[in-house]
């Protein structure tokens, strides 16, 4: 293989891009990473430390650039990994300047854009890449950075992509990759883990204990496997490591974003929609893309209602409780 080849370019020097890409490079993977936020990248240069994933060292093999045509050069495997809402820019941005030899997977966990689509059908779109996946599961950026045991799923309808992806990224025994091709199970298990993850944080915050806790979890695999199915996705998708998976590790993690948000929420603070985290916009989306299909999900229903300031915290819980309970 060439070097090219053998390179892994990532989109994003977010927490998990950046996690990603010192796990990489630790193992001997050549790296380059593309920020278009020059604070960013001026601090990796200077410190080796990312500010978005500041306990963690930057090996000096990691390579920081902003130009998208030169990560184009350097790599043809590409990991999208940018916030949802910055997902569409970042694909028109590569999209000019990638060929239908590169592949592009994504590590976005919420849906996108204005029709709240999955993301890898704006990467279709909006880029010539002919291959495509996505990357989910228990893989926090923590871990990652400093060599611990994390693990995840790449799903695709390209075993080509599965195969490059596990070659590139399977990095045993501190980082496994699992291949699927259910790319619609484990794009929506990927977002509403998130958006449950926030709902067990608000569940851990009003102390409502083991038990109903438990009940919520089950739940909330239950509806969401629902949506998966409607959607075109397989129900054991949502209870594997894309979906409940990610929900076990994240929920109760003191530094994910969504968890925190679930517990701000259940002090009552007000979180304006500029401070939602991926978690909270899938939240939202998810009930939207449920009511198109007609497919009832009481508990992420409950979440979008004190997201959106029309019901409280406990209100929210209780109403939910009862539309379970109904099924049942």
């Amino acid at each position: 293989m060439s070097v090219r080849g053998d390179t892994v370019g990532i989109v994003g020097a977010g927490a998990f891009g950046t996690g990603l890409a010192v796990a990489l490079a630790r193992s001997g993977r050549p790296v380059t990473v593309y920020t278009r936020t020059p604070s960013v990248a001026n601090a990796i240069a200077a410190t080796r430390r990312c500010p978005r994933l500041p306990d963690v060292d930057v090996p000096s093999s990691v390579k920081i650039i902003g130009d998208v045509k030169e990560l184009a050069a350097a790599a043809r495997y590409i990991v999208l990994a940018v916030a949802s809402q910055d997902a569409p820019a970042r694909l028109a941005e590569l999209g000019g300047a990638i060929d239908g030899g590169h592949v592009v997977v994504h590590a976005i966990g919420a849906l996108a854009g204005p029709d709240d689509e999955r993301v890898s059908v704006i990467v279709e779109r909006a880029t010539p890449a002919l291959r495509i996946g996505v990357l989910a599961g228990p893989a926090l950026p923590r871990d990652l950075g400093a060599g611990q045991f994390a693990s995840m799923v790449i799903a695709s309808g390209f075993d080509e992509v599965v195969r490059e992806t596990r070659r590139l990224l399977n990095l045993p025994p501190y980082l496994r990759v699992y291949g699927s091709r259910d790319v619609t199970g484990v794009e929506l298990a990927s977002a509403l883990a998130g958006a449950y993850t926030v709902a067990l944080g608000i569940a851990d915050g009003i102390k409502v204990g083991a038990g109903p806790r438990a009940v919520a979890i089950t739940r909330a695999v239950a509806e969401a496997s629902r949506l998966a199915e409607t959607a075109g996705g397989q129900i054991r998708t949502m209870s594997g490591l894309a979906g409940l998976g990610n929900v076990l590790v994240r929920a109760g993690d003191p530094d994910d974003p969504d968890y925190q948000l679930g517990l701000a929420l259940a002090r009552e603070e007000r979180i304006e929609p500029a401070r939602f985290t991926e978690g909270a916009r899938a939240a939202l989306a998810g009930v939207r893309l449920a009511a198109r299909k007609g497919v009832r999900m009481p508990l992420l229903a409950g979440l979008a209602a004190v997201l959106s300031g029309k019901a409280s915290v406990r209100d929210a819980a209780r109403l939910a409780a009862d539309n379970v309970a109904e099924e049942e």
